[in-house]
């Protein structure tokens, strides 16, 4: 590992005036589960690593604003899983925090980092799509809020600019029933990067909402208002017709050794049916 400067600020203006200053050589520090192993392979080298965890406003945190679940951008996997709230609004998005990595990583990695990284096969990035969370930002000019489905742009790409970093996670809690339900494809279990990753969920008005990466450069939402995915009596074949318009984009690479591109396509279609079935039952369940 190359030798760095270290900074800890103490609130989030010091922290955006050291990401302006160094700009592209500076690399922020929350939970560390990727930075760490980018440094020692020297896929980043910065000149400066900004450590995030000494801001007060930014510390591990799960609070309920109104109609809002916020999450800080420090706290890590582990509480997300184990809070009741979560739990209880979100438990696609609890599915998706209880498989990334290692018990030890979800001890340190956090819900922020997961998605500035960037990653096609971040595994909470199809539930945030799914339930339509909101990023906060604070940067130089100050402070805003993006879509997610606006803030993931590509491989290792997020819509942050310099001097910008993710303050926190914001979920509005659904006002009627939804039924939602996270899966992923892996090579083996425990510890791997998914080959799939896919969120379903159903709502009042037939609606029915579909979340998948891992096949793509990011993750992608679509959604169906036709009503016929989120009928449990449904004829299968209406269904399968439905659910090959929404994976038509899919695009895995060529180069991944974790599957091959034939074989995601096809799963794809597979999680895809057991995700919606398992959203349609929980939404049932819900009502």
């Amino acid at each position: 590992m190359k030798t760095f400067e270290y900074a800890r600020p103490s609130t989030v203006a010091e922290a955006v005036a050291l990401l302006e200053q160094h700009g592209p050589d500076a690399e922020l520090l929350a939970g560390g589960t990727d930075l760490v192993i980018e440094m020692r392979n020297a896929w980043k080298v910065p000149k400066v690593v900004i450590d995030l965890k000494r801001i007060d406003e930014l510390r591990p945190a799960i609070r309920e604003n109104g109609q809002w679940i916020s999450i800080s951008s420090t706290t890590v996997m582990t509480d997300i899983a184990e809070d009741a709230r979560i739990q209880k609004y979100f438990p696609a998005l609890v599915e998706s925090a209880v498989v990334v990595g290692s018990v030890q990583i979800r001890a340190r990695a956090t819900l922020a980092g997961n998605i500035c990284n960037g990653s096609p096969a971040a595994d909470t990035a199809p539930p945030l799509l799914i339930y339509r969370a909101v990023v906060a930002i604070a940067g130089p000019a100050g402070r805003h809020k993006i879509p997610i489905d606006d803030f993931i742009v590509g491989p290792g790409k997020v819509a942050l600019g310099r001097g910008e970093l993710v303050t926190g996670i914001e979920l509005p809690i659904p006002r009627q029933p939804i039924g939602a339900a996270y899966t992923r494809l892996t090579r083996r279990r425990g510890t791997d990067l998914a080959s799939i990753t896919l969120c379903c969920s159903v709502e009042e008005g037939g609606v029915a909402r579909i979340a998948y990466g891992s096949v793509g450069p990011r993750a992608v939402l679509v959604e169906d208002s036709s009503g016929v995915l989120a009928d449990p009596g449904a004829p299968d074949e209406r269904k399968s017709e439905i659910l090959d318009e929404v994976f038509a984009d899919a695009s895995p690479s060529l180069r991944s050794m974790r599957a091959s591109p034939d074989y995601r396509r096809a799963m794809l279609r597979v999680l895809g049916a057991r995700a919606l079935q398992t959203a349609i039952d929980r939404f049932g369940d819900a009502s």
